[in-house]
């Protein structure tokens, strides 16, 4: 496999309509002895990883998937899919496609929260856990923020003009190079279907379950999210963006004191949430998941 290139491959997965095919990229040797997934944001897509995948390549078989919905995966024909247990049940068939007993788990804002659903299980293959900017108690206004782009139609005349965009409601993802920038929206875009311009690479439907979230039904969810926290026992390091909007100081202390005790790191400069290209968040990922 090119060292600088990753493998796209698929795997079939159960729906409530029938089967869909999730994407994933891979990255490293095959027979490595660790295994590391890496799952992106609620609007993001695999690629999000290709700098910290290149990072633990030489050591790891690195696992990057799409999310149904983004990317090059299948959108789902009942939007009510688009929801965090089904993702965990997606990715319980990755792992068992990927042939390997225990996995390390990095993910940010939602994929962190798949993790942790997926973590939480008895008998879970997660070996060691990454929350990038995420935990069981998601506050309001970043929700409202979210709400304010993801599903809304949009079209940009090149990938200049949609990295632009992309940039504008991203603030939090902190300082990047323009050459960083690009690729990091380069696989965010995808030629829109009469051939005019660039339309965003994910589902619109995505954002139904946002749309439709009541105070309640987000009381209830953060009730359950804790109770999965609490009951993961794999050693956890939490990254905050210090000037994160979605994971609050108080939810990231708590988080510290129950559970599996997370050992929280805050990044300064950077909000909701950090992409992991710059050196030193790599650096502390890296050494987190390769440590004896």
């Amino acid at each position: 496999m090119n060292a600088a290139e990753p493998a796209l491959r698929h795997v079939l997965c159960l729906d409530g309509r029938g089967l869909h095919r999730m994407a994933y990229w891979e990255w490293g040797p095959a027979d490595a002895e660790q295994a590391v997934v890496c799952v992106h944001g609620l609007s993001r897509q695999g690629r999000d990883f290709d700098t910290l995948a290149r990072d633990l390549a030489p050591r790891c078989r690195v696992i990057c998937p799409d999310v149904v919905g983004r990317g090059r995966s299948d959108r789902l024909a009942d939007p009510a899919g688009y929801a965090i247990p089904h993702y965990v049940a997606d990715m319980v068939t990755l792992v068992a496609r990927l042939g390997v007993e225990r996995v390390d788990w990095v993910g940010t804002s939602m994929g962190g929260l798949i993790g942790l659903g997926l973590a939480a299980l008895p008998g879970s293959p997660v070996r060691r856990l990454v929350l990038n900017d995420v935990g069981p108690a998601i506050e309001p206004v970043a929700l409202a923020r979210i709400g304010t782009y993801l599903g809304v139609p949009v079209r940009w005349r090149s990938l200049e003009e949609a990295a632009d965009a992309m940039r504008a409601v991203s603030q939090g993802f902190g300082p990047h190079t323009r050459e960083e920038w690009l690729e990091l929206s380069r696989p965010q875009v995808v030629p829109a279907s009469d051939g005019d311009g660039l339309v965003p690479h994910y589902d619109p439907a995505i954002a139904l379950p946002l749309r439709a979230l009541t105070p309640e039904i987000a009381r209830a969810g953060e009730a359950a999210l804790w109770q999965a926290y609490d009951r993961v026992s794999a050693p956890t390091l939490l990254l905050r963006g210090a000037d994160s909007d979605l994971l609050s100081p108080a939810t990231a202390q708590a988080m510290t004191a129950r559970g599996p005790r997370a050992r929280l790191v805050e990044l300064p400069g950077v909000g909701h949430a950090p992409t992991l290209v710059a050196p030193g968040q790599r650096q502390l990922v890296r050494e987190f998941l390769l440590a004896p």
